[in-house]
């Protein structure tokens, strides 16, 4: 059993904070915003990427420690083609022009999902990245691209095989987490998604079990320091129970579950 960083929501009541440690997002509407002004869909993109420049920074300011955000589902490969086209150019070019700015602000970049359909010029780029910003501390920023919550779940599961941890039936939350393509991360405390639906889209399903869920019509390219304010206002008011009762906590009681527990 490999002993976590972080805390299971599920196995122990986690630690409150006022401000959440983990926020994720999707980043929908691009295309949405782009219609509305008669535009082709892809310059709704474009005017996404400066969007998640603002709602990083903001959330450097806040002090929030990790930023995960859905760039690319395994499913958006059903869109367009030349759409789909312009997304990775448009990946290539941002990460080209952002790096340097993510490394100064000592952010620790990371891409996860399945990068092997990815161009070996967009991975390389991925990996130069992360490399650079891998001793960065002040914030990790996380892209999922090609990503899927099945498949994070589905790979875990082979690789924690593999690696002969577990066996059918006979494995924990501790020998799987690990091997989740986001296992270096807590949970979110946050999830936010933007574009007015309201689902979760095959997003982090493992992770999301305990999150607060944060649903705004606020188009993505439309999102930014004080549309972030609101929804982290949303999350203070909100009463975080993970099971157990109001009166719980108001009489301040500790989890029964927790290690050491009398």
């Amino acid at each position: 059993m490999v002993r976590l960083p972080f805390t299971s929501s599920t196995r122990s009541v986690p630690e409150a904070v006022q401000v959440p440690r983990h926020i994720a997002i999707i980043m929908d509407g691009n295309g949405r915003w782009a219609r509305k002004r008669f535009m082709p869909r892809v310059a709704g993109h474009a005017k996404g990427v400066d969007s998640l420049r603002e709602v990083i920074r903001t959330c450097l300011d806040r002090g929030v420690e990790y930023l995960t955000v859905f760039a690319f589902s395994s499913e958006n490969w059903r869109r367009p083609q030349d759409e789909v086209s312009f997304l990775m150019q448009l990946f290539v070019k941002s990460l080209k022009a952002e790096i340097e700015r993510i490394h100064r602000n000592n952010i620790r970049l990371r891409v996860v999902g399945e990068l092997e359909r990815f161009d070996k010029a967009l991975v390389d780029l991925i990996r130069d990245g992360e490399t650079l910003t891998a001793g960065n501390t002040k914030m990790n920023l996380t892209i999922c691209a090609n990503y899927g919550g099945r498949w994070d779940i589905m790979q875990a599961v082979g690789k924690m095989i593999a690696a002969g941890q577990g066996s059918p039936g006979g494995f924990s939350e501790e020998d799987l987490v690990p091997h989740l393509a986001l296992g270096f991360s807590p949970e979110p405390d946050l999830f936010i998604r933007t574009g007015g639906e309201k689902r979760i889209s095959n997003f982090m399903l493992w992770q999301l079990a305990y999150s607060e869920l944060y649903f705004t019509d606020k188009l993505w390219p439309e999102f930014g320091e004080a549309e972030l304010d609101e929804a982290i206002a949303s999350y203070q008011g909100r009463e975080r129970r993970f099971g157990r009762t109001s009166e719980q906590l108001v009489k301040g009681e500790s989890d029964p579950s927790a290690p050491g527990h009398a």
